[in-house]
């Protein structure tokens, strides 16, 4: 299955599209078109992956009919300020499925830090941010890259995954990206390249369930546990253990069942 010719998602105004049958992975296409200097913003599309990849370097299984897409942007900001993506990346995710699934199920969706998405306790969506910036300058140059369960999922993870076909909801991957394209370009506005991230922070907070819940994190193969406790300020995920408070800022977070 190939993505037609015919076939051109809306995008946003000053966003472009590239439109590959198979490819890699999209965020890899992405980095090397930044290295051949493309000025973005733009977004890569592909009807499935050879070799997708989610956080940690670990495959992310790419077959046809889910939504394989990754946005090349520039940004004014520097390095540290644009790591604030993490977290926009997760409410972008939330609000795309949101708008996808369009029904009462928009209950069961939960942002799990720092931007993978839940739909009653399964993975349906994740987002992957690489940093494709010239060392030599201070301003930042993102790959954001999408992946959404649509029409399949992949089995025997470590966070069981589902996909909207499983909830007899049928999305197709172009309707899939010109709403993760939209609001893609309205939360980076928000985000205003830091200048809102309070308000950024609380957004993801309201998204991601209550606090007390117990928890695991995963780092280089040492294990915590402890109680979902939030963000702090700067945006690391704060966790309650036995001996006080930990703030994670990397690692695999996992809700203990």
């Amino acid at each position: 299955m190939n993505i037609p010719a015919s076939l051109s998602p809306k995008m946003p105004a000053g966003y472009r599209l590239a439109k590959l049958d198979s490819v890699d992975s999209t965020n890899a296409e992405a980095r090397r078109r930044a290295d051949m200097g493309e000025p973005g913003p733009l977004w890569i599309w592909s009807a499935r992956q050879s070799k997708g990849r989610g956080r940690a370097g670990r495959e992310w299984t790419s077959r046809y009919g889910n939504l394989y897409a990754s946005l090349l942007v520039r940004l004014n900001c520097n390095l540290q300020t644009a790591s604030q993506l993490a977290l926009v990346a997760g409410i972008i995710t939330y609000e795309t499925v949101a708008k996808l699934i369009a029904y009462e199920g928009r209950s069961g969706l939960l942002l799990k830090w720092p931007n993978d998405l839940l739909l009653s306790e399964e993975k349906v969506a994740g987002m992957l941010l690489e940093n494709v910036s010239d060392p030599t300058t201070n301003k930042a140059v993102v790959v954001i890259g999408t992946g959404i369960n649509l029409d399949n999922h992949p089995e025997d993870l470590p966070q069981p995954a589902i996909s909207l076909d499983a909830y007899g909801l049928t999305v197709t991957p172009a309707d899939a990206l010109e709403a993760l394209a939209l609001t893609t370009h309205e939360w980076l506005k928000a985000w205003g390249e830091g200048a809102t991230f309070p308000t950024i922070r609380r957004a993801w907070l309201d998204r991601a369930g209550p606090l007390g819940r117990p928890m695991r994190v995963n780092l280089n193969g040492v294990e915590t546990e402890g109680e979902y406790a939030g963000l702090d300020p700067d945006g690391a995920l704060r966790l309650m253990t036995s001996e006080g408070e930990k703030l994670v800022t990397a690692g695999d977070v996992f809700f203990a069942n």
